[in-house]
């Protein structure tokens, strides 16, 4: 065969790099009590760099579940085929303890090395953390009924992944999903009108259509159901404990614009088997504290994406040559690779931030708890945005090459939509941060202590929390309030940010982050940092192993 040419100016692959090679993940766990997990995270970011997970990965994406409802003979199975790396992926998760393994491990800053474990996990696959986010949010709602909490609890912080439909007390580990949301309701889930009518015995039967179930495949699920009292929390077990399959039909599965991995799922409640968890009547409340738990895993996940995606822009752009050099030494990519590290390391301190807040209050700290409650619904709303936006940004350094599917980038751009969507879109979140302010004052003074840990050390940041404080003088009356939501969760969350980034992040970070995000000398895309900005010590900081080319 006649040669035609050489393959030449193609970065080569990126493999064989390590996810945890990440200076402001580590400083955060070091600094706020996790650094005895540090060699579990360095273990885990070495999986996640690899040549065989990255294999793994691609094979989830290209081979999605497949739903079976009826086996070869008629019989209704209800069972959802998964490719054999979805099962690997899973696996390793759950036994690196990604799931609800913090919650029976005694060890300060637990929470905080999980969700390093997480982030640093996320950027392999995506898809797979649904499931492992919610197995890890299930444990704090189930604790509303101690006498199911004993039983379950154990289970669901086993490290062993033990896939399969069988009685979910007979495994030696179960994976938890979350079913609430109905087509008539969406976010508006008291207006759902899935029914729960008293056995007799203790248990409930549920009848229902669920709109978004994900994970169907799990052992376990939170459900809400109206009751005489009102909508209220159950649980809900795939097979009851005499190994028959429960009253939950698999209608389909949704054809979605990502996390195409993933399973989610339409079902019916036909006279379900489900108990009580918590008050009845006050289903909301229960399940709220899982809800605020993956929400966390939200803004962790953008942030995952949004370094995955850095590294994918830094890699290219230093092999890659135009014009005589390699992109990443002209100063117009330099502007813009260096934003993108801007935005990713500012989402990483953030997201550490609310997981050692999520420690802290679990030991019993009242001002973590508040800071928890306002903090996670303004990073929640902002940090998710960005990730959208991060995303296509690097997709469009790899330019032609980042449009094409074997770079990865377009499953990293699906993807990042989700996130934002999940447990509360833009609307949602933004409504929240309202909430927070207007019922829980706490929250707010738990928010200045902590931003103005920084003050004095920056004036635009000084200048910032003053005008934050102006703008929160002048909400006025609940319509007004709502029209200025999101602006505020928006500042709330950047400010946040810059105190972090100013106590605890790389400087050159810090002085492009408040100079282009609260002092406004920042366009309207990234690569618009003000002249000024260090790029040298920015994409220094950035660059780390395998990123440096």
């Amino acid at each position: 065969m006649t040669v035609t040419h050489e393959v030449t100016n193609q970065a080569p692959p990126l493999t064989g790099f390590s996810a945890a090679d990440d200076p402001a993940l580590l400083a955060a766990l070091r600094r706020d009590g996790g650094a005895w997990g540090e060699p579990e995270v360095l273990e885990l970011g070495a999986l996640a760099g690899s040549a065989a997970v990255q294999d793994q990965a691609r094979w989830v994406e290209e081979q999605p579940p497949r739903l079976h409802t009826h086996d070869r003979y008629g019989h209704r199975v209800d069972e959802v085929e998964f490719h054999p790396a979805w099962h690997q992926l899973m696996a390793t998760a759950v036994e690196h303890g990604l799931h609800a393994a913090p919650w029976t491990d005694a060890r300060p800053g637990a929470h905080l090395v999980r969700a390093a474990k997480f982030y640093v996990w996320s950027q392999a696959e995506a898809g797979h953390g649904c499931p492992v986010s919610m197995t890890y949010a299930a444990v704090p709602a189930l604790r509303a009924t101690p006498e199911l909490a004993a039983q379950y609890e154990p289970l669901l912080a086993a490290r062993t992944y033990d896939f399969g439909l069988r009685a979910p007390l007979t495994k030696h580990g179960l994976i938890a999903g979350m079913s609430m949301t109905e087509k008539q309701g969406g976010s508006d889930v008291r207006a759902n009108t899935t029914r729960a009518v008293p056995a007799g015995d203790g248990s409930y039967r549920l009848t229902g259509h669920k709109w978004f179930t994900s994970a169907p495949m799990s052992d376990v699920f939170l459900a809400l159901a109206q009751t005489a009292e009102g909508l209220s929390c159950f649980l809900v077990p795939r097979v009851l404990p005499d190994g028959t399959r429960n009253g939950m039909r698999l209608m389909r599965l949704k054809d979605k614009l990502g996390n195409r991995s993933n399973a989610s799922s339409e079902i019916e409640y036909a006279d379900a088997v489900a108990w009580p968890v918590g008050e009845p009547g006050r289903g909301v409340r229960t399940i709220v504290e899982m809800v605020n738990v993956t929400r966390l895993d939200c803004v962790l996940g953008s942030a995952a994406g949004m370094r995955a995606g850095l590294r994918q822009a830094l890699h290219h752009t230093a092999h890659r040559r135009a014009f005589g050099r390699e992109l990443d030494r002209q100063p117009l990519m330099r502007s813009v690779l260096a934003d993108l590290a801007v935005e990713s390391e500012a989402a990483t301190v953030l997201g550490m931030r609310l997981a050692a807040a999520v420690d802290r209050s679990q030991a019993g700290d009242a001002g973590e708890s508040a800071l928890r409650r306002l903090a996670l619904a303004a990073g929640k709303y902002w940090v998710c945005k960005r990730g959208s936006t991060h995303a296509a940004e690097a997709l469009e350094c790899l330019g032609g090459n980042g449009y094409v599917e074997d770079s990865g980038l377009p499953r990293l751009y699906r993807e990042a939509p989700l996130l934002s969507i999940w447990e509360g879109s833009g609307n949602v979140a933004a409504l929240d941060v309202l909430r927070a302010l207007t019922r829980e004052p706490a929250a707010l003074d738990a928010y200045f202590t902590e931003v103005e840990a920084a003050a004095g050390a920056d004036r635009r940041l000084d200048a910032a929390v003053a005008g934050l404080r102006t703008m929160l003088a002048g909400l006025g009356d609940p319509e007004r309030a709502q029209l200025v939501a999101r602006s505020l969760a928006e500042r709330l969350a950047l400010v946040l940010q810059g105190s972090l980034l100013v106590r605890h992040g790389t400087p050159a970070v810090a002085d492009a982050f408040c100079a282009s995000r609260l002092d406004g000398a920042w366009g309207h895309a990234f690569g618009t940092l003000p002249p000024g900005a260090d790029l040298t010590g920015i994409l220094g900081g950035a660059r780390t192993g395998r990123d440096a080319g």
